[in-house]
Parts: C-alpha cells; structure tokens; sequence
C-alpha cells in the first residue's frame, strides 16, 4: 500500500527473534515431600528447575517461572539475565525450606483464602506468563493433575513446546522385599506389610496403570513425557532423554 501511494517500492524487514521464553513451573507441595532413596521427590524437582534454569540462560533464551506450594505460589517473570535465573532458583530453594515445617502449624504460611492448591491453579497462572513460542517445563508428580489442569495444557501446547517432567520414587512404583515396614508422614505413624504377593503384584499394576493414562493423556495433548526418578543422578536422567528425544 505504502509502494501505491508514493510511487516508490518499500520493503518491510522483518528480524527473527531467536530469543525464546523459558518458563520453569516447579511443584513444591506437600505431595512432594517424599522420598525413600538419595532424595525427596521436592529436592529432584529442584535440581530439574536448576538444570534447565542454567541450559537456557548458556542458550541465551528467557527464563521465567513459578513455584507452587500448599498455600501459595510466586511467579517470576520471563527475562534474560543470570538474577532473575538466580531470583527463580531462590524462590524454589524457599519453598523447598518451607516442606520441612509442613506438619507445623506454627510455622506454615497463612492460607490466602483466594488460593486453590493444585497444578490447576499453577497453569492457570502460567498463561498470563506464557507467549507464543516459548518452551515450558512443569515439573510435578502430577498427583493433583485434573481436568481443569488438562484443560489448560491443552490450550498452552497448541502454541507453546510443553515438557512435563514426572519425578517419582522407587518405592512408589514397586514395593519393598517382603517384610513389615514403619511408615510415617511426619506427624503420624503407621506400618506395611508386603509379605503378600498378590498385593505387591497389585501395587506394580497400579503404578503402571496410572503411568500409561498419564503417557496416553499427554500424547493426546503432544506433550512430551520426562520421567525422572529419585533414585537416580539428575543430570544423567535429563542427558539421556535429551539425546533420545533431540
């Protein structure tokens, strides 16, 4: 239109932005305060952010995220500098704290009452965060995953590359040899027994059941699945599914 009106040709340039906005949501809640070997499903949750925190400032993309707890969650906003991937990690590093005063009531963080636990709310904050074309990390057991929270999913993995990144621990996958065990969640005690066959056999299934609806569920979104388990180095973990899937 300019050309027609002057009589002289413009051209319009245009400069890729190669620049791409990271953002790294991180569970924190009370589900993720478990472990049975080498670490907690939290502190692998972490040292997944921190990864991936670090690949994308050495890319020189963004990087951004949110921390979700129990009561809260702190959302730091995409930029391209080593502060805010420090800031972000500093957050997560917090809130990682907090877990260990879970039980407390002494020393729990108020409740906002306009706050609704659950990676739900987590994505749902994330889209006010999330441009076009970035690439985002969740990093969660994605026990409090439903149908709003893959409502959400869904809409960011239609112009965004989404990695769900599932941290468990052995024990909730398979259990112990046979024996009676002592378990506690911090306040209350109790014991298991896994003597029976029938049951540990059950208990396999259910894990495998739960990781194949959550396999078929983000296939169905073209979300890609990174599973990282607690008892095994982090960075391995992230390497090899790296190569598999580059």
């Amino acid at each position: 239109r300019v050309t027609a009106r002057t009589g002289r040709p413009f051209t319009k340039v245009f400069r890729e932005e190669r620049e791409r906005p990271v953002i790294i949501a991180t569970d924190q809640t009370h589900n993720m305060f478990f472990g049975s070997q080498v670490a907690f499903k939290s502190v692998i949750a972490a040292q997944a952010a921190a990864i991936f925190c670090w690949l994308a400032i050495d890319n020189g993309d963004r990087v951004g995220g949110l921390v979700l707890s129990d009561t809260q969650s702190n959302i730091v906003r995409p930029k391209r500098s080593r502060r805010s991937a420090l800031h972000l990690l500093n957050q997560i590093h917090t809130y990682n704290q907090n877990l260990q005063h879970v039980q407390d009531p002494e020393t729990q963080t108020p409740v906002d009452p306009d706050f609704k636990p659950g990676l739900a709310h987590a994505l749902g904050q994330i889209r006010r965060i999330t441009k076009p074309g970035s690439t985002l990390y969740i990093i969660s057991d994605f026990i409090t995953l439903d149908d709003k929270a893959l409502q959400y999913l869904n809409q960011l993995s239609r112009h965004n590359n989404v990695i769900c990144c599932m941290v468990y621990d052995a024990l909730e996958e398979t259990l112990p040899v046979p024996g009676f065990y002592a378990i506690t969640d911090g306040a209350s005690k109790g014991a298991i027994n896994t003597h029976s066959s029938a049951a540990r056999s059950r208990y396999r299934e259910q894990f495998k059941q739960r990781m194949s609806d959550l396999e078929s569920e983000f296939d169905r979104l073209r979300i890609r699945l990174l599973k990282i388990r607690t008892n095994q180095q982090v960075v391995e973990q992230i390497h090899q599914w790296t190569a598999k899937n580059s």
